[in-house]
């Protein structure tokens, strides 16, 4: 059976990361996330704790983002990043890596970094079970350095791959998603974020190996085509 507009929620981070973000904004998108049942609220760090207090009653959860945008922060800080939103009731974390230490060939570096904060999640005193995502930002990436950097996030433990930030030139771009899926397999998640702007665009990322979408326009996505 084809899939539906309203089938894919569960496979939704419904997300606003902006600069200008404000706390009317936030409350809403939570109350839409708890309305149509997405997977997540994806937010800055300053607004965990408001998330978390809006979903805390539901299975909506919390996610947020380490060293966004660039990636360029040092471990140190993107692991008390990660402890400091833990506390705050993060439950999956979005991690930018290190993308220039990888353009460098720097890759033990890279590999460290993330391994840092899959670490951190563990010992972060409240729960073990965070899911971390690490943001590859593929239009920076050629087809064979996006093949390398799944691998790095594989062999350091990541719970996902992710496509952009949604603040580089380019979002998820579909031939680009399937090749971090061939890459890692079904061993690890595959999220596709950046440009998605309604259910056609969000099905193509899905066909293409998908298993989370990351989006500002969720509601779009799941009313699409209703009467």
């Amino acid at each position: 059976m084809a899939i539906k507009p309203r089938d894919m929620a569960k496979m939704i981070d419904h997300t606003n990361l902006k600069a200008t973000a404000t706390v009317g904004e936030i409350k809403k998108l939570c109350e839409e996330a708890l309305e149509h049942q997405f997977a997540s609220v994806c937010v800055n760090p300053i607004y965990v704790p408001l998330a978390n207090k809006m979903l805390e009653e539901s299975s909506v959860k919390v996610a947020t983002v380490i060293g966004f945008p660039l990636g360029a922060n040092t471990t140190e800080t993107k692991t008390f990043e990660t402890k400091n939103a833990i506390k705050n009731g993060a439950q999956e974390v979005d991690m930018v890596m290190n993308i220039g230490a990888f353009k460098s060939g720097a890759y033990d570096l890279v590999r460290s970094d993330i391994k840092a904060v899959k670490d951190a999640t563990k010992s972060s005193g409240v729960s073990s079970d965070v899911i971390v995502k690490i943001i590859l930002e593929t239009c920076y990436l050629t087809n064979d350095e996006i093949v390398k950097a799944c691998q790095i996030v594989k062999d350091a433990g990541g719970d996902f791959v992710k496509t952009s930030t949604g603040f580089g030139p380019a979002g998820a771009q579909v031939e680009k998603v399937s090749i971090m899926r061939k890459t890692v397999g079904r061993d690890i998640g595959v999220k596709a974020s950046g440009g998605i702007k309604n259910f056609e665009d969000a099905l193509n990322m899905l066909d293409a190996g998908a298993n989370r979408i990351g989006a500002s326009s969720g509601v779009q996505i799941v009313t699409d085509n209703e009467e």
